[in-house]
């Protein structure tokens, strides 16, 4: 194990974070004049400190006088990998640790790793009432998790060579198996542009619609990551307006589409766009819940008429199969057909290297088609099957992995309930099964307790760590965070 390039990237990982904040820093100089002196003075105050200290402990890490090899092999980037969402998620909690109002330790990293993997979930009772400063790095925090933190890392450094599409692979669900290693680092700047293009024209068309600028910078940001972070106490129910719905939800679904489709737009490689399955079947699921979840509306009599409903249903549907977790009603409300189709498509998720969470769609018809061959092969053992996936027959290995992954969330899942059963036994089963859905698959809002109109602030300590942990784990999709549980992983060669 070269321990020296994993501190090293470390390093350098934390002083990128530290830039971050150190812009949000600037930010603080220049709030609004509406915001209260002494909210704009303890802002500055935290978020500089947590400058100060993410650089200095970055530069500690990174030893700029030291060699290494820069080559990163696939068990350095398996560590880096587990360890830099760990690393991002403490640093990134110091601002809400430091800011007035506060949060205590635990609530500030529950918030961070909730930020920095997208799923939206939060302790915050009040959020108006922190400075904006400390908003914009909450929601910034959100858009740097939603691309991954590496893929940006490394579109920027080129230091790590063939080593990046190593870590590319662990950190994302991005399907790079036919880019070449010389490549990878354009592939990752194109992800970058096509990240920044989305933010732009979400973040334009926002303050168009009528939105206050910094508000529409901090949805924009949040839209695109998926992550549902949101300024405003009411989500963008504060706003009842039907234009900002109806603008937000188509960037919610384009973000929830595969990235690598943008560049593969780019490239005009139209042969690859012609056989794409996954967006395909994504797009009819969502049309078929959004009619299903309006009829349901419409008939139970919970919404006048059918225009109301197909609105609500059309917004919270994309919302939650995005799991960006934005809410413009409370669906908890809502009858039982409606909640169970809900909670279907935020188990299932967005596309394959999109910023969504979820098991993925493409996973799920990896799954139904094995399933279908297992049938078949049960009573037609000499058959032969070409199973294929957007054009292409994946290697065997690729059925195995998606069978382990839904194995290890539905066993994930169920133990983490009961460990959440223990330390909660005052929550009802679906706000146990809630907490651990929306943590672990990164959806954010739950049901019951946890539920759109709710949060998780009232959660003991140790619940919070519990979250977090599975928040990173789902993030990583398993595999990058428990093999740092793996005693082999951390021997020398």
């Amino acid at each position: 194990m070269n321990f020296r390039i994993v501190a090293k990237t470390l390093g350098l990982l934390a002083i990128l974070i530290g830039l971050a904040m150190a812009s949000c820093w600037g930010f603080a100089f220049f709030e609004w004049k509406a915001e209260p002196a002494a909210d704009t003075e303890s802002a500055r105050r935290a978020l500089g400190i947590s400058t100060i200290l993410t650089i200095g402990i970055g530069l500690l890490l990174f030893a700029p006088g030291v060699r290494c090899s820069p080559e990163v092999l696939r068990r350095e980037a398996m560590l880096i990998v587990g360890l830099c969402w760990i690393e991002v998620s403490l640093l990134g909690a110091i601002p809400y640790i430091l800011c007035d109002p506060g949060l205590g330790f635990f609530d500030a990293v529950f918030e961070s790793v909730s930020g920095f993997t997208t799923t939206g979930s939060t302790v915050m009772n009040d959020i108006e009432s922190f400075p904006l400063s400390i908003l914009l790095w909450r929601s910034l925090s959100q858009w740097l998790g939603g691309i991954g933190i590496l893929v940006v890392f490394v579109a920027v450094l080129s230091f790590l060579g063939v080593g990046s599409k190593s870590l590319v692979q662990q950190e994302s669900s991005l399907n790079i198996s036919d880019v070449g290693a010389s490549r990878i680092r354009d592939v990752a700047f194109t992800l970058l542009k096509v990240y920044l293009t989305l933010t732009a024209i979400c973040l334009v068309g926002l303050i168009a619609l009528g939105m206050p600028v910094f508000e529409s910078v901090c949805h924009a940001m949040c839209t695109i990551a998926t992550g549902g972070f949101s300024p405003k106490n009411l989500s963008i129910g504060h706003y009842d307006d039907l234009g900002i719905e109806l603008w937000i939800a188509v960037f919610m679904f384009l973000s929830s589409i595969g990235f690598m489709l943008y560049v593969f737009l780019i490239n005009r490689n139209w042969t690859r766009l012609r056989a794409e399955e996954e967006a395909r079947y994504y797009l009819i699921l969502l049309v078929v819940a959004i009619l299903a979840i309006a009829l349901d509306l419409m008939f139970a009599s919970t919404h006048f008429g059918f225009r109301r409903a197909l609105h609500d249903g059309f917004f919270n549907v994309v919302s939650l199969a995005s799991t960006t977790g934005y809410g413009n009603s409370d669906y908890a409300t809502w009858p039982l057909f409606s909640k169970m189709l809900l909670m279907l498509v935020m188990l299932i998720g967005g596309c394959a290297g999109s910023t969504a969470g979820g098991v993925k769609m493409n996973r799920v018809i990896l799954f139904l088609k094995t399933a279908r061959r297992e049938l078949i092969q049960s009573f037609r053992p000499n058959q032969v099957f070409r199973t294929r996936l957007n054009g292409v027959a994946p290697d065997e290995r690729v059925f195995a992995t998606t069978s382990f992954f839904i194995a290890m969330g539905f066993v994930i899942t169920g133990a983490a309930c009961v460990v959440v059963s223990l330390l909660e036994p005052e929550l009802n089963m679906i706000s146990t099964i809630g907490c651990v859905l929306a943590t672990l698959f990164n959806i954010g809002p739950g049901f019951d307790a946890v539920g759109p109109s709710q949060n998780f602030g009232f959660l003991s300590s140790a619940t919070k760590v519990v979250l977090s942990f599975l928040m990173i784990l789902g993030r990583l999709e398993f595999f990058a965070l428990l093999v740092l549980f793996v005693p082999s992983l951390w021997k020398k060669y």
